[in-house]
Order: C-alpha cells, then structure tokens, then sequence
C-alpha cells in the first residue's frame, strides 16, 4: 500500500505521473546469470560477485557502507591489459596501457551501474583507480579495496609482488568494483590453489628491491619510487619548490627532464616509474607458455631491458631501498628525496 501524501505533494504533476505506473517493483534478488551477461556486454573480461557478509571482507563493511548505504553485494571486474605494452621499458607505453585500461573499466562499470539502476537496483561505481577520497590522505584514500573483492569473488589470488593474479590472464588486469543495494543469486568463492609460481622474478625486477625473496613487501620504498609523480612525491617536488633560494637554486636540485615529466603528469594523469613486477610476472594460463618454453629467452627479453634501463631511481635517505640500489644498478641514478609524507 503507497503512503497517503500531502495534498500539494500528491496533486503534483510529477507524482500523479509516477502514481499511475503500474510497473511491478524490482526484484529483491539479482539473477547472476543476467547480471554475468550485463558486465561482460559491457566490456569485462571476467566477472564474479561477493557478498558484503563475506567474513574475508569485514574490514571493507563500514566503508562501503558510508558509500552505498545498505549495500549488499560486491561486482568485482576484471579488463585484460595489453602483455607487451605494459613490459615495454618505454614508460610511455606502459602507462598509456595503465590509463586506456583504466578508462575502459570504468566505462563497463558505469554502463553495468546504468543497467542495474533501469533495473530498479541501487548502485555506486567507484573509481578503479583515480580519482580518490583526497580529504584523507595519508590514510585510506579508496572507498573499496578492488583486490581482496576480487580474491574473495574467486577472480585471482595475490601474489608475492602484491598484485591479484587472474588463473587465465595473469596480472596483465585492471579492476573494479561495483556496490550493489541487492542480494545477488550466487556468489563466487575464492580459488582453491595459487597462480604465482613463486619465480621470483618480481624480485629481481623490482630496482629498489621492494619485493623480498621472502615474501616481504616495502610499501614506502615501492611508493616512493614507483609512485614518485603522485601524491607524496609531488608534494615533495611541491616542497623543493619552496625550499629553493631562487631559480638557478631549483634548477640544481631537480632536472629539466624531472620536471617536464611532472608535468606531463600533471597534464595527462600520473605516470608510475617502474611497475616491474606487473611487466615480468609470467604467471596465468595465457601468459605462461613462452616462459615454459625457453626461461632464459623470455628472461632476455621481458626482464634484461627492464634491469638494463638507465633512469632515475627515488629512495628516501638511509633506506633499505638505496642501499639495493645503488650496489645492484650502478648504471642507474639513484636519488635521494622525500617521502612527502609528514613524519616519515
């Protein structure tokens, strides 16, 4: 039964419209078969859900729920990127690869968010990548984590390098995640078994050695580096800037190719430094054969330029990272900054 309304309210034109619909309401549960049908028509790879009651995703809870009150089920997706563009040691590449990707999924995130909304389902699309919750920062910045979604939909598991790893397309992806106000039908569940193949070749790609042969992973040195034209390292571009006597001054400390690459950050979304690991990993049933077939020639081609490549190299002072870097690529500069970061 509708709620009786104030007479001005229920006199007004828009709500006589609506009144008179006689359309059945949506469904309180979402079909997985149409819903698998509606993200790949629009542009996914692959696709699995979750539930927000997963125990694996408690830690997500109460930020989706700032996002989508009552929310209730997650749509992870997954777009391949193209292999040798992203292995490609010009950065250029490689980071158009990162951006086109980005735009692609979430363009098949908002098409699918239009489609559950016609649908009578509520549904927020966050960005797959940028932009995120500024406001925050240094903190949590995201409003879902995209990868345990995913190792909990049953997409991939994560590697030692930290990046979720498809069983078919390896770690050449990108993904999203869709917040949906409905129960779905059936729900993923994670993989039984690992596609890392614990190579180690993450570790030998990584120039500032943030992946240890033991699994351990340095976040500072990976975003210090690899991060450098985002946000602390901006901020610490930002802050020698300021610090500079004059011009000739800042001019000395930071070179003109540094600074044109900021700007083309700046200019044309941020450019990551390294991303290595993502380049090497030869893991994923359409990925693996050419390692399978001769390692020392896939190592030749896909890790050698990426170790041989003359650059800089970002490190903090007195760091772990410097240290790897400067015994293990003398050929490479290594340059010591700042995080960016108050305190650290």
């Amino acid at each position: 039964m509708k709620p009786k309304l104030p007479p001005r309210l229920a006199d007004h034109p828009t709500v006589r419209a609506v009144r008179a619909r006689s359309e059945a309401p949506a469904p309180d549960l979402i079909d997985a078969d149409w819903l698998r049908r509606v993200c790949l028509d629009a542009g996914a790879d692959d696709v699995a859900f979750a539930t927000v009651d997963d125990p694996a995703l408690a830690s997500e809870r109460e930020h989706v729920e700032a996002a989508l009150p009552g929310v209730r089920s997650y749509i992870s997706l997954v777009v391949k990127m193209n292999r040798d563009n992203v292995r490609s040691s010009t950065r250029s590449v490689a980071n158009q690869e990162f951006h086109r990707s980005g735009e692609i999924i979430n363009e098949a995130a908002h098409r699918i968010t239009r489609a559950l909304e016609d649908a009578g389902h509520r549904a927020v699309n966050p960005s797959a990548t940028f932009p995120m919750e500024m406001d925050r920062y240094p903190g949590r910045i995201w409003v879902v984590a995209h990868k345990p979604v995913a190792v909990a939909a049953g997409l991939g598991v994560m590697g030692i390098h930290r990046n979720v790893i498809h069983p078919k397309f390896g770690n050449f992806i990108l993904l999203a995640t869709i917040l949906v106000g409905t129960p779905i039908s059936s729900y993923g569940e994670p993989l039984d078994y690992s596609p890392c193949l614990e190579c180690k070749l993450c570790v030998a790609a990584c120039p500032v050695g943030a992946i240890g042969k033991d699994g351990e992973f340095d976040f500072v040195a990976c975003s210090v580096h690899n991060y450098r034209e985002f946000m602390g390292g901006f901020t610490d571009w930002a802050q020698t800037i300021a610090d500079s006597a004059d011009a000739d001054d800042f001019r000395s400390r930071v070179s003109d190719s540094e600074n044109a690459s900021m700007w083309q950050s700046l200019s044309f979304k941020a450019n990551y430094k390294a991303a290595y690991c993502l380049a090497v990993c030869p893991a994923g049933e359409d990925v693996i054969e050419p390692y399978l077939d001769d390692r020392k020639a896939f190592m030749d081609r896909v890790l050698k330029p990426l170790q041989d490549k003359r650059e800089t190299l970002y490190v903090l002072p007195n760091s772990p990272a410097r240290a790897h870097a400067e015994k293990r690529y003398p050929h490479k500069t290594v340059k010591v900054v700042d995080s960016g970061i108050r305190g650290r």
